[in-house]
Formats: C-alpha cells, sequence, structure tokens
C-alpha cells in the first residue's frame, strides 16, 4: 500500500487576454520507486531478529526511514522491536538489508500478535529552480510476531475453520469461525451450491480464536452448500483451494 503522506503543488501562471488564472500542474505516479522483498514478515518468537530487503530499481536517489508502529498507524504507541538502520540512503539500482530486531516484551504467548512495518521514501530535492513536486510515498505491510510457543503455520490449521449461515440485523451472512492461533487471510472465499455461487470481496483477516460475518446476497439456504477458499500462506503466496460444509444457522 502507498500512500501520499508530504507534498507541494507547483502553480503556473497562465495569460489569456486581461485574465490570468493559476492553474495547478501535476503529474504523479502513485505507485512506490522503492520494493520490499516480501510482502508480509513473520518474527519468530525464538530468534533475536528478522531482516528485510529494500530494493531502489529507480534511476533516483532516496532517503528512506523505516518503523514498525500497530494497527492504529500511530507514533505513540509503543512496539518492542526497532530497525536497523532507521533512516538510510538507498543509491540507484541497489538494495538494502534492514534488520528487525526483537526487544523484551509482554505479548501474549498463545496467539499471534499484529504489527506493521513500513518504509518511507523520501526524493532527493532537485537542484533545478523549476517548478517542483516532490512527495514521499509510504509502504506499509502487516508483521506478525509468532511466539515461540506456537507450532506449525497458519496453513496446518485451515480443517479447523468452520463456515456458517445466520441472519444478523436481517441480513444472510457467512459467519467464519478461526480457533487457531493464527491469523488467516483470505485471498479466495465463495460459497457454492446447486445452481449458485458467491465470491466474496474484500474479506477482512481473521484475528486469532475470532470469527467474521461476511454479508451475503444471491444465496438461497441449502444443506448442499459449501465454502470454497484459499489464505495468504507466511511467504505471501496461495495455498490451494480448499472445501467445506457450510452449516445452517438460526
Amino acid at each position: 500500500m502507498t500512500n501520499p503522506s508530504i507534498f507541494t503543488i507547483p502553480a503556473r501562471v497562465v495569460a489569456c487576454a486581461c485574465l490570468t488564472l493559476w492553474m495547478l500542474t501535476l503529474s504523479v505516479s502513485s505507485h512506490a520507486a522503492l520494493t520490499l522483498n516480501n510482502t508480509r514478515l513473520v518474527f519468530n518468537g525464538d530468534k533475536r531478529s528478522t531482516s528485510v530487503v529494500v530494493r531502489n530499481p529507480s534511476k533516483s536517489i532516496y532517503a528512506v526511514q523505516a518503523w514498525i508502529n500497530t494497527d492504529a498507524d500511530d507514533n505513540t504507541t509503543s512496539v518492542p522491536f526497532a530497525t536497523s538502520p532507521p533512516l538510510f540512503k538507498i543509491n540507484p539500482n541497489s538494495e538494502q538489508l534492514l534488520k528487525i530486531i526483537g526487544l523484551p516484551n509482554t505479548l501474549p504467548h498463545d496467539r499471534e500478535s499484529l504489527f506493521f512495518f513500513n518504509v518511507q521514501e523520501i526524493p532527493q530535492v532537485s537542484s533545478d529552480t523549476g517548478n517542483q513536486l516532490n512527495i514521499a510515498l509510504r509502504t506499509r505491510i502487516k508483521l506478525f510476531y509468532r511466539p515461540p510457543t506456537l507450532k506449525g503455520t497458519p496453513t496446518d490449521h485451515l480443517s479447523s475453520l468452520t463456515f456458517s449461515l445466520s441472519v444478523r440485523n436481517g441480513v444472510e451472512q457467512l459467519v467464519v469461525k478461526n480457533p487457531s492461533p493464527f491469523h488467516i487471510t483470505f485471498n479466495r472465499l465463495e460459497v457454492n451450491g446447486p445452481g449458485q455461487q458467491h465470491t466474496l470481496k474484500n474479506t477482512a483477516m481473521l484475528e486469532p480464536f475470532g470469527e467474521k460475518a461476511y454479508p451475503l446476497t444471491g444465496i438461497t439456504r441449502a444443506s448442499s452448500l459449501q465454502a470454497r477458499f484459499s489464505i495468504v500462506n507466511d511467504y505471501g503466496g496461495f495455498t490451494e483451494p480448499l472445501s467445506a460444509p457450510i452449516q445452517l444457522a438460526n
């Protein structure tokens, strides 16, 4: 995910008859110049650190700031991690190895904890005195802290997921329960039945020992309904699709 965070807008004076207009001119790419070698990170609690590679495939020099925060995306909530280095310069067509160092913590031992790893690129200021547009773009990916007491990975627990139909607030919903200590992110989730099929979009991540209710449309209750799904694994890839029966509730 990339987000414009600071910018300066240039202006051009255009004369037409006796009227002077100030026109805003923008030419901006919404894509970050820097890339990461992971789309998510897992910090295993029995290790002192993990690493991520920041690459700069562009022809420009960037200053880069890296930090870790929580889902609140603030700078005040303390986190038990430090990045090294937290600020660095990266040259064109080069890369930088970043370490994420674990600090003493009181995080739960029976489940994963969720954090976010942030990289913000700051373009070098040009010596050109003409109109400029400087944008700092940020990349933000999930960082899962996995305590040493947990064994296996989320993909080992897919068979424990349960699916049911339930009417909530007058709306038919697919309720998915996750009895495992891992976060579950669906890449694909659909409901299939005789002559009917519905693919759910933008499904929120399932927290450990939690459940989510996803609104359904165009599905008629039937005892033969099944959920077909795949999830995002530790490496950012997708598992092979699996099927599970859907129970009918209230």
